[in-house]
């Protein structure tokens, strides 16, 4: 639970220390196989009301954990706050702020004066839940590659279960970006009777090809690392970082845009006034900023993770596994009510995909609003434009209310 600071900001939930949860009961998965025992880290803001009714469910992006808003009891060495601009936007407390804090808190979009915000590490992840890092307990060392392969269906039902750890029934939301907002759908189709609400943020119903293909390079990039072996280099002395940064490298240029890159960056060099003629140094700033987001990643994330969540994500197809190859299909039982906000240059998640989501909604007669913002930064901007987001998300929530 988060506690008061009067040393910050106004809007902020203060100090937060993240909590742990074992599940009573074993996960079943879709790929047959249970697992037991299931732990989840998570966290919370705001208060619970007494009917239980203001519970919103925040589901984090790939490289995201349970420290989603406030600022951490016990700041990480490495923040997962390190994408595009962070540093400039955060200075100094970037390293304790939770990787959404714009908009979890008194007063932002989701508001903790009336919501009780909750968010969790996904399943398979390595920030607290259990993950490929973890301990077996048939064997006593780490999972590795013996870790089942997970899916978003997977995820969800380790957060319902959470959830009912919890005494919560039903969710006045579920919000997330990117691979969050796949949750947030996954949510809506399989619990219908339980989410009021849902908030995908540049997501989508399928990734498309060219996603598929650039995931596909990143795990291969690790895979191909010969310090992976095999998947079972926990106790070895060491680990693919080399692999890992590359994929870090890959995934990161997948979530910026063009135009960014250009405002950004441009062709400046970075250490000299002329070309050196070298190579393995870079000469760029774009070059120096890859390697620093290379170096940064591979300090706190875990390659197995990379590789099970980014294979995740690339299986999700609501209108594979709910519809028959239909997504409208897919879509038929859906009660939650849909906002959608995607971005103008987001090439990984276009506004596309979000489209094809409210078209098939409304065709239904599913209440759903589509938002596009034009906004420069590629599909980081879910992370970057709270701003412009706040007052979308507020006005939607408010159109609810707690039941």
């Amino acid at each position: 639970m988060s506690q008061p600071a009067t040393t910050l900001a106004a809007g902020s939930v203060g100090t937060v220390e993240t909590r742990y949860l074992d599940l009573p009961e074993p996960v079943h998965l879709d790929c047959g196989r249970e697992l037991h025992p299931v732990r989840v880290a998570y966290e919370t803001y705001g208060v619970l009301s007494p009917q239980r009714d203001n519970v919103i469910l925040v589901c984090h992006a790939l490289s995201g954990d349970a420290h989603a808003a406030g600022f951490a009891k016990a700041p990480p060495a490495q923040s997962t706050r390190d994408g595009f601009g962070a540093e400039e936007r955060d200075g100094a407390a970037g390293k304790g702020l939770g990787w959404w804090d714009g908009m979890i808190g008194p007063g932002k979009a989701f508001d903790t004066d009336r919501y009780f915000v909750v968010s969790t590490n996904l399943l398979g992840g390595c920030r607290g839940t259990t993950g490929p890092s973890s301990t077996d307990p048939a064997t006593g060392r780490p999972y590795g590659a013996d870790f089942p392969v997970i899916t978003v269906a997977d995820m969800v039902r380790t957060e319902r279960a959470f959830l009912d750890a919890l005494g919560i029934d039903r969710l006045a939301a579920v919000a997330g970006g990117s691979l969050g907002g796949m949750q947030a759908l996954e949510w809506a189709v399989r619990y219908p009777d339980q989410v009021d609400a849902i908030i995908p943020i540049a997501s989508t119903h399928a990734l498309h090809p060219q996603g598929v293909a650039w995931n596909a390079i990143a795990r291969d990039a690790i895979m191909r690392d010969p310090a992976w072996q095999g998947g079972s280099y926990h106790g070895t002395g060491r680990a693919p970082d080399a692999g890992m940064g590359l994929a870090r490298m890959v995934g990161h240029i997948t979530y910026l845009s063009a135009p960014g890159l250009e405002e950004k960056f441009g062709r400046r060099l970075q250490f000299a006034d002329d070309v050196r003629y070298t190579i393995t140094e870079p000469e760029f700033e774009v070059e120096s900023y890859l390697r620093h987001q290379a170096d940064s990643f591979v300090k706190r994330f875990d390659a197995n993770t990379y590789l099970y969540t980014s294979r995740a994500l690339t299986y999700f197809d609501l209108a594979r596994q709910h519809g028959g190859g239909s997504l409208a299909r897919a879509l038929e039982g859906v009660k939650a009510r849909t906002l959608l906000i995607a971005f103008s240059s987001d090439w990984l998640y276009p506004p596309a995909a979000s489209s094809e989501i409210a078209e098939a909604l409304g065709g239904l007669g599913k209440p759903v609003e589509f938002q596009v913002i034009e906004a420069p930064y590629g599909h980081d901007c879910f992370l970057l434009e709270e701003a412009r987001q706040t007052p979308i998300i507020k006005e939607f929530l408010a159109q609810g209310g707690p039941r």
